[in-house]
């Protein structure tokens, strides 16, 4: 009786748990449609594809099979379907992928059929060859066409030269129907998540400073805080290589995409220049976080950074992160004209001053490194070090003041500091 009743629990446990399951997947699919339908975004993206690939499969079918009443119709929307794909360059080589493994499966089915008679006997000839010949890495997912195009044909019994020939035009029509479609029906461009990526990292990198700045200020910086500073410094870092992903997803989204200009939603994604300077700054962000989680408390429980030194860094890293938060991004903003002119401007002020209170701070934080003759000096000059290093590619994010000639006295003061900083690290 009680094996039945611990039964009998289990199974409204296991229901529960499906019924919240099935829940949470409705509420999921509720939201992506109600995403899609109101706004711009990777479910509206996923929905607008999935559309223009039935759309495709029932021009080639109306093509195919009403219009022409091909013998092997089938092959048409078959092969319109899988071709409308994510891009029009991903589209056109699967295309040419996908001919060449049917017109290499349907010959050897064709002549293993020819050769034994036997529909069992060719397919052992056959199978094995088109799955070796499919597995080649060139070929990627269309690979297993050439023993599908196989079977198709072993399957059915047809071998003669004219049905092998109608194969082969029903598969070209299909793969012109689905080229056609993805390439002048909406075309797929990319950029979305280069534009996003490109915000968002700038904004992360100067949370992540201004929280460090607090944490210094406030003089309780322990293990764990320095830890977890260090752990959102590494996924700054994973933020730049997905940055690099998705401008290789959006350069590919613009080969061969006749249609793109066309789309007033899909505008150039930012140079790439600017990702080269952020992936040498979330590096020096990194290395800082790690300094002072290895130096967070020495062994014998006094602070790693001597005397004024947290109040400095502190400081530094503070208009460090006001130089990031106020990074030009200001592709999707709404001000045009005049206006845009002026707020651009006013942007270049305020990265320029953050950027000579930032230097103002690595000034001092250098003459307290100099000064200092201890054991904590080793700690001291690896956070010196790593900020110069920062600031040189912040100074990059600034840019130059032509007028007043301060961003010549930093880049000075730049490379004193950093042959102090290299002494200390060699001492």
């Amino acid at each position: 009786m009680r094996v039945q009743d611990g039964t009998l629990r289990e199974l409204g446990q296991t229901f529960v748990q499906w019924r919240q399951w099935a829940s949470w997947e409705c509420a999921a699919v509720a939201r992506s449609a109600r995403r899609a339908l109101t706004g711009s975004g990777p479910e509206r993206d996923t929905a607008v594809q999935a559309l223009k690939a039935a759309a495709a499969a029932l021009i080639a079918w109306a093509l195919a099979g009403w219009w022409w009443n091909a013998p092997m119709a089938m092959l048409a929307p078959w092969t319109a379907l899988f071709l409308v794909q994510s891009t029009v360059y991903r589209s056109l080589k699967s295309a040419l992928q996908q001919f060449l493994v049917v017109v290499v499966g349907t010959l050897l089915a064709a002549g293993a059929g020819a050769l034994t008679g036997n529909t069992m006997s060719a397919m052992l000839i056959a199978l094995p060859v088109t799955m070796l010949f499919g597995s080649y890495a060139r070929f990627g997912t269309q690979g297993l066409n050439a023993p599908t195009a196989a079977l198709f044909v072993l399957v059915y019994g047809t071998y003669s030269g004219f049905d092998i020939l109608h194969r082969f035009l029903e598969t070209l029509l299909g793969a012109a129907i689905g080229l056609a479609v993805n390439a002048l029906v909406l075309p797929p461009v990319h950029s979305r998540s280069v534009r996003h990526l490109r915000g968002r990292l700038p904004e992360e990198s100067a949370a992540l400073l201004h929280t460090v700045a607090d944490g210094l200020d406030e003089g309780d910086m322990g293990q764990e805080d320095a830890e977890a500073w260090h752990d959102r410094a590494r996924r700054l870092t994973d933020r730049v290589t997905d940055l690099r992903t998705a401008r290789r997803w959006s350069e590919e989204s613009y080969r061969f995409n006749p249609g793109h200009r066309l789309r007033r939603s899909a505008p150039l994604p930012p140079a790439a220049d600017w990702d080269y300077t952020w992936d040498r700054i979330t590096n020096h962000l990194e290395a800082i976080t790690r300094t002072l989680a290895e130096t967070a408390v020495n062994r014998s429980g006094e602070a790693a950074l001597p005397g004024p030194a947290p109040r400095i860094v502190a400081e530094l890293l503070r208009a460090a992160g006001d130089v990031c938060g106020l990074d030009d991004t200001l592709e999707g903003s709404d001000s045009t004209g005049k206006d845009a002119d002026e707020e651009a401007a006013r942007r270049t002020r305020d990265r320029r001053e953050a950027l000579r209170r930032a230097y103002a701070a690595e000034t001092e934080l250098t003459s307290v490194f100099r000064e200092r003759g201890d054991a904590l000096q080793d700690a001291l000059a690896a956070v010196t070090a790593d900020t110069i290093r920062l600031l040189g590619d912040l100074s990059t994010v600034a840019g130059r003041d032509p007028e007043d000639g301060t961003d010549e006295e930093a880049g000075a003061r730049h490379g004193d500091n950093a042959e102090a900083g290299g002494a200390g690290a060699r001492e």
